[in-house]
């Protein structure tokens, strides 16, 4: 719970970061709305780097994400919407040099809150795909004339006409932006918004609908957006003029020339904020001007104008078709490029046939003198080609077949090169899959692991029995050991006493029977001389190199001794019961002798 609390406060704050920084640029001390408004979106358009996009790279992001092939009212929700922003982020810095790289992630937050407190206010987390398009056409770079041209293809049917419920539309989403930055009261979108740009029902072509938007002034509720491009083209103007009322000595931007007071001139921050000074006042009528023109330049325009030297004033945007154009159809093209130069020269005289019928039999051609003049131009292209290309046929056939062999080395060179790169590629990608499947184990290395692990296991429990015992042979051994010397220590008596004594005597020294140790199984702690301790001098002599002998040797020796003790023994019962045997002859002949 307090995560998410603090979650959903970051994003509060990230919210009200951009319009923070707004209101701390004191835009709001601009005494026009429209001045205001303008400013106020140009804000937010560099600080979300937007100004870098220009409308082309927009319409492309659009493509990349598939928003062309969906319906303006299908709605996308946020985490779609983060998806194609970062997309347009990521592909500018592409564009940009490494040294103007942009904070994509910052941009992202920008822009993505904005457009979600614009268009989203009620906090559905969804957006229509007419409203993104519109607010980011609207908001990137570019020209707006470029920006037009989207839009009329937005709002405009199959014919090429506009349709008026699609521009109310476009109308109803991009006057959401004024309100955006709280200008709604001066912009805000009404339901007669259209019919103040187009006052009569009538179809609307796209020259038309340029002609209203670029007209001076334009419609009302649109005034601000030539405005804002006006604003981005005058940033960096310099203008060597002395302001009248804050005595700067240069301008910066726009300035404003005061039609009633002579040479009084304001720069923009005092225009805009309703400064005057002396007999000038704020009812006065003021020229802006985005250019400075120095009194030579002035003097010779003036000239020129009055003996008519200078051209007439060019429209404000070129003349298109009014049936929308079609998409080349490219599949031939191929063809076309091999055809023989014959066959082109043939179809450049056949076009140009086809233009010169137009400018003769083509009524509304001639009613329009540009048309007129760029079809005069295209036949010139044309002839001017073919002029050239019926120069290169007259060149000599040693140059022709000096360039020909040039170029055969040139793609040979070009061929080598492309084989040596395919199998340096081959040799990296051959090396990154055995580096990967040496570092990496493969399934069935995988597999065969429990049963290594397995036998590991199996070989270690062997390994502790055979531990085991090896203690218990090494413990018989010692006991076996223990009996040996006990019976030496008893032959060495008997030999070492008379000879006469009684065999009964004999019997009645206990053998010695060593009791077996219960710890004989558990893991020997002690070498093979260590179990020769307490052992006799004898039999520790015939086990002197028990340290460098098997056990097999030893049980050997062991069984030798034994035998030969055993032999001993019996000898010296024999001799024993024969010297009783002479006793008791010799006693029974005494007795007899004294009888």
């Amino acid at each position: 719970m307090i995560e998410e609390c603090g979650k959903r406060g970051k994003t509060m704050a990230e919210k009200r970061q951009l319009f923070m920084e707004m209101r701390a640029q004191n835009y709001d001390v601009i005494r026009l709305s429209t001045y205001r408004t303008a400013c106020k979106l140009r804000f937010v358009q560099k600080r979300c780097n937007l100004h870098l996009v220009d409308i082309w790279n927009m319409i492309e992001a659009f493509r990349d994400n598939g928003l062309n092939t969906l319906d303006h009212s299908t709605e996308i929700n946020v985490s779609r919407l983060e998806t194609i922003i970062s997309s347009i982020y990521y592909q500018l810095n592409k564009r940009l040099p490494t040294t103007h790289q942009i904070s994509v992630e910052q941009s992202i937050s920008l822009l993505l809150n904005f457009m979600i407190a614009a268009y989203d206010s009620e906090g559905h987390g969804k957006l229509t795909v007419f409203s993104v398009k519109a607010m980011l056409a609207t908001m990137c770079g570019g020209k707006i004339l470029d920006k037009l041209r989207y839009t009329f293809s937005q709002i405009s049917d199959s014919n090429g006409m506009m349709v008026y419920l699609k521009f109310d539309q476009f109308l109803r989403e991009v006057l959401k932006l004024p309100t955006a930055v709280f200008e709604g009261p001066s912009f805000g979108y009404t339901e007669h918004a259209v019919r103040t740009c187009f006052p009569q029902q009538k179809k609307v072509t796209l020259n038309m609908f340029l002609d209203t938007m670029l007209a001076d002034p334009p419609p009302q509720c649109l005034v601000w957006l030539p405005l804002m491009h006006r604003l981005a083209n005058v940033e960096n103007v310099f203008h060597p003029v002395e302001c009248s009322h804050c005595r700067s000595d240069s301008m910066m931007g726009f300035r404003y020339r005061c039609q009633q007071c002579h040479n009084y001139q304001l720069c923009q921050t005092c225009f805009w904020r309703g400064y005057a000074s002396g007999s000038h006042s704020n009812q006065h009528q003021m020229k802006e001007h985005s250019s400075w023109k120095s009194p030579a330049k002035k003097l010779s325009h003036a000239i020129s104008k009055s003996l008519g030297c200078v051209p007439s004033r060019e429209p404000p945007h070129p003349l298109y078709p009014e049936m929308p154009e079609k998409p080349l159809d490219l599949a031939h093209i191929v063809l076309h490029c091999g055809l023989d130069s014959a066959s082109r020269l043939a179809d450049e005289h056949d076009l140009i046939a086809v233009y010169v019928n137009r400018l003769q039999n083509g009524t509304r051609v001639l009613d329009s003198p540009s048309r007129l003049d760029e079809e005069h131009r295209l036949i010139a292209r044309y002839a001017a080609r073919l002029a050239a290309e019926a120069g290169n046929t007259q060149r000599s056939a040693s140059e022709l077949a000096f360039n020909f062999d040039a170029n055969k080395q040139q793609r040979q060179l070009i061929a080598e090169l492309e084989n040596k790169n395919r199998e340096i590629l081959q040799e990296i990608q051959r090396l990154r899959l055995e580096h990967e499947q040496a570092s990496q184990p493969t399934p069935e290395k995988a597999q065969q692991n429990p049963t290594l692990l397995a036998e590991l296991r199996l070989l270690r429990q062997r390994k502790d029995e055979l531990e085991q015992r090896m203690s218990a042979l090494q413990e018989s051994r010692r006991e076996l050991m223990v009996q040996l010397e006990g019976l030496m220590k008893l032959l060495k008596a008997q030999a070492a006493g008379s000879p006469r004594s009684s065999p009964s005597h004999g019997a009645s020294h206990p053998m010695p029977m060593p009791v077996r140790s219960t710890s004989a199984c558990s893991t020997p702690t002690h070498g093979p001389q260590d179990s020769l301790s307490g052992v006799g001098g004898d039999v520790q002599e015939a086990f002197a190199q028990g340290a460098r002998r098997n056990l097999r040797n030893d049980l050997l020796v062991a069984a030798d001794s034994i035998t030969n003790t055993m032999s001993s023994l019996v000898k010296e019962l024999h001799s024993d019961e024969g010297c009783e045997e002479d006793e008791d002859a010799e006693k029974l002949q005494n007795g007899k002798e004294r009888g």
